[in-house]
């Protein structure tokens, strides 16, 4: 069961969050310039060398990082494509301290190959979560991966809204709350959070009626909003609360006090300017990957 110490937590890591959304361009910038300076190419085709790969990926053991590199070449049959054709064996030449020269074993690795070995990394870590989102699109321009993971940072955030309010929605129907008094709750919260209703928030970032605000938020709303939905879904627990009238003061409580972390840190969400609909980016994000991914092999 939830408790209040992870509460706590999730509100220290919110307030992380805004503070890191300062810093993530010069970030995205240094990681840019880290991949970018490993790419090589070999025989027409864009490669990076998994020994120089891994450091870059923040993988402190080779062995460790062959691991990965196992899972991706699972992937990469489970996708109907030839391991040969993305993960080449080849001898590289080191250094030693003595000044002698050793030859390793190290493997030239396609973009796909990279992307698929990304794909099997922990996202938790910065240079993951970032070759997640490099290596899924075929360009060189630093401003494009940025938008990109950018689009998938707000993509995520709002799957995991939708996780939440799903699992709220569940603890209050156990607690005599049924789906229109969940709707009711939703609304007083987002009129605590916003300054304003759920209708007129849905006018001024321009969401249809019948589609909900969160798709139409930014980032860092949704990110509000979904921390709110946490802290009322522990406290519910937490305070047995039951009835549809306690647990909106519960949850009325709860995005007041996420508004005030915002407006400590300058930000008013109401002003927040909108988003793209979210699912027309998530539509593009799939069809970047689409881009990259090759054709499955048609089997005879």
């Amino acid at each position: 069961m939830p408790t209040a110490f992870h509460a706590l937590i999730k509100m220290a890591t919110f307030a992380v969050v805004l503070k890191d959304h300062e810093m993530k361009a010069e970030e995205i910038k240094q990681l840019f310039e880290s991949f970018e300076a490993i790419a090589i190419e070999y025989e027409g085709i864009e490669c990076w060398s998994a020994r120089e790969l891994y450091p870059v990926l923040g993988y402190a053991r080779w062995d460790r990082f062959k691991e990965a590199i196992n899972r991706a070449k699972e992937s990469c049959v489970n996708a109907g494509e030839s391991i040969t054709d993305h993960f080449s064996n080849v001898g590289k030449m080191v250094l030693l301290g003595s000044g002698a020269e050793r030859q390793i074993d190290d493997i030239l690795l396609t973009r796909y190959a990279c992307y698929l070995i990304a794909q099997n990394g922990d996202p938790r870590k910065p240079e993951i979560a970032f070759a997640q989102n490099y290596f899924a699109v075929q360009t060189r321009r630093a401003e494009i991966v940025q938008q990109r993971i950018l689009d998938h940072e707000r993509v995520q955030a709002r799957a995991k809204l939708a996780e939440t309010e799903n699992r709220l929605s569940g603890v209050l129907y156990e607690r005599g709350v049924d789906s229109k008094g969940f709707a009711i709750i939703r609304t007083k919260g987002d009129r605590a959070l916003f300054g304003l209703n759920t209708a007129l928030m849905k006018r001024r970032v321009g969401a249809p009626d019948k589609r909900p605000l969160a798709d139409f938020l930014s980032t860092v709303a949704i990110k509000a909003k979904d921390l709110a939905a946490e802290m009322t879904s522990v406290n519910v627990q937490q305070k047995d609360l039951r009835g549809q009238i306690a647990i909106e003061g519960e949850h009325v409580d709860n995005n007041t006090a996420v508004r005030g972390m915002l407006l400590d840190r300058g930000i008013r969400p109401e002003t927040l300017p909108p988003g793209e609909d979210v699912k027309k980016v998530e539509r593009r994000l799939k069809a970047d990957e689409k881009k990259i991914l090759p054709k499955p092999s048609k089997k005879k």
